[in-house]
């Protein structure tokens, strides 16, 4: 899976989970200050990209992203096989 790919997919979960404008979700874009993401709404965004990823996340893959730009090179990492994610 490429990154556009998973950039792609990012986009549709913050449309339609937390209608938020898919222009708005650019790699730039910060999670808490640009996008309004909280630490629950966080773990609502990682259950929705289980998926992509095919297994179980560890919530340290995800302790330093800070942008859609993170969320996407966390996941990347994952899907590559590069991250631990506790299948």
């Amino acid at each position: 899976m490429t990154q556009d790919e998973i950039l792609k997919r990012i986009k549709d979960i913050m449309t339609e989970v937390f209608d938020i404008e898919a222009e708005r979700v650019t790699p730039e874009a910060r999670l808490r200050d640009d996008l309004d993401i909280d630490s629950i709404d966080a773990v609502d965004l990682i259950v929705q990209l289980k998926p992509l990823v095919g297994k179980r996340m560890q919530p340290e893959a995800f302790k330093s992203v800070r942008t859609i730009g993170d969320v996407v090179d966390a996941i990347q990492a994952l899907v590559s096989g590069d991250e631990p994610a506790n299948a």
